[in-house]
């Protein structure tokens, strides 16, 4: 325990800053977690301003902030896309199917282009 007064008014000081501090992160873990629960442009958007009241007191740096904020953003479109990405995927594969022997049929062609090259290469020397 301090004995002097401006180290004890410095130990009451640490403590507040150390109650908001721990506020604004966990006021930040629950908007993370509601963005990954449920990924909607109000969730993200209440998230990012909390990593932005985060640095704006000093408790991260700009960059973290940023790249979390990304990161998030990112993780929330791939949520958010997921549905759509099934639909999509059951479409693919019956064009998969019918392009697949024009690509084997491209393969070949590529392979014989550089052959091809070559010889006129050496007929030119």
């Amino acid at each position: 325990m301090p004995i002097i007064k401006s180290a004890k008014k410095a130990a009451r000081q640490a403590t507040k800053r150390k109650a908001k501090n721990e506020a604004i992160k966990k006021e930040i873990a629950s908007a993370r977690k509601a963005v990954l629960k449920n990924p909607t442009k109000e969730n993200l958007s209440v998230a990012q301003s909390a990593y932005d009241k985060a640095y704006k007191k000093g408790l991260i740096k700009k960059n973290t902030a940023s790249r979390r904020k990304a990161k998030l953003a990112r993780l929330a479109k791939a949520i958010m896309a997921k549905p759509a990405a099934k639909k999509a995927t059951a479409k693919k594969t019956t064009t998969k199917k019918a392009a697949a022997p024009k690509a084997s049929a491209a393969k070949k062609t590529t392979a014989k282009k550089p052959a091809a090259k070559k010889t006129a290469a050496k007929k030119a020397e």
